[in-house]
């Protein structure tokens, strides 16, 4: 009888430890993966990142900016990424305040800019992302535009201009108000425009309809027959439904702009390389931000395309990370 006892007592020792080793089993999750985020499978640790990320600046950046930010976050949750849109000028303020630590630029950095980030110690890194262009669009009830040339757009947006109708532009155009639509004085795209059409950055006229919001100017055209406007070229992607674009004859013949034509320069001189800056100083001591930077030049031209850029070419590509490493290493 004791004999059966100590059997049973045995037994039910074997059974308790195999269902401890069991339970120990079964924690480290299905595949043979842990159930700890801060282990792989097989014990192995890794690094989990976290910490905040803010950029802010181009509406034009915005999209590939937000799309990247969503994908890598998607990878790294513990680590936030806030995307603002205060335009390109506005977003340098703070830039260059270091109140963000990624700028988004639809232009490059201005020598005041450049100054401004001196004067607080700020050290910075640029990489172009992608290419743009900017898109002049009417609504798509708009049957009487075939093209525009440089030296009307000039004429529409110069400053004390004295276009006010469509007839002002051609006499056969409808003698009907033209109503205008274009990017905030903060604006890189506003920038870039005026220097390209007007001659001079930042000159044109004041009496129009201008928002840093490219979404309130795709509204604002595509609810008005007599509208105008201009801003970038992923933005008419997204609404070819609402828009209509207009050939632009920079000398050498009317060109619609598309991938392709802003990819080789034809479509001028409306197309234009886009950036990021990058504090350099905590690119160096933010491993979240290394991860984030490194991640962001690594997609970028796979997902360009996907929000209506150009891809920039391999070698500009291959020149990005090249001064990813460099600013490390300094």
């Amino acid at each position: 009888m004791k004999r059966v006892k100590r059997l049973f007592h045995l037994v039910a020792v074997l059974t308790l430890v195999m269902a401890i080793v069991v339970g120990c089993g079964q924690a480290q999750g299905t595949n043979g993966k842990a159930d700890n985020p801060g282990q792989a499978a097989g014990g192995q640790a890794t690094e989990q990142l976290s910490g905040t990320i803010a950029i802010d600046g181009s509406s034009t950046v915005f999209p590939i900016t937000e799309a990247v930010a969503e994908e890598f976050m998607a990878q790294h949750p513990g680590v936030q990424v806030t995307v603002g849109v205060s335009g390109t000028g506005g977003g340098f303020k703070k830039f260059t305040a270091g109140e963000t630590q990624v700028q988004n630029a639809s232009r490059p950095i201005k020598d005041e800019e450049k100054q401004k980030a001196q004067q607080n110690n700020i050290q910075y890194v640029d990489f172009a992302i992608a290419i743009d262009g900017i898109a002049v669009v009417v609504n798509p009830q708009n049957d009487w535009v075939d093209h525009l040339t440089v030296e009307e757009l000039k004429k529409i947006w110069e400053p004390n201009s004295k276009v006010k109708k469509w007839s002002d532009i051609r006499p056969n155009w409808p003698n009907e108000e033209i109503k205008l639509y274009g990017p905030g004085t903060d604006s890189g795209t506003f920038d870039y425009f005026t220097e390209e059409i007007v001659g001079k950055a930042k000159a044109s006229r004041s009496d129009y309809t201008a928002s840093e919001d490219d979404n309130v100017l795709v509204q604002g055209v595509a609810g008005d027959k007599y509208a105008l406007g201009y801003f970038g070229y992923a933005y008419y992607v997204e609404n070819k439904d609402k828009l209509k674009a207009v050939p632009i004859d920079g000398g050498n013949g009317p060109v619609m702009p598309s991938e392709e034509t802003i990819n080789k320069g034809t479509y001028k001189p409306l197309s234009r390389p886009l950036f990021i800056y990058v504090n350099a100083d905590m690119l160096k001591q933010r491993k979240e931000l290394q991860a984030f930077v490194k991640f962001y030049l690594e997609n970028a031209q796979k997902l360009a395309p996907q929000v209506g850029y150009i891809a920039i070419p391999q070698n500009v590509h291959e020149e990005n990370l090249k001064k990813f490493e460099e600013a490390l290493a300094k």
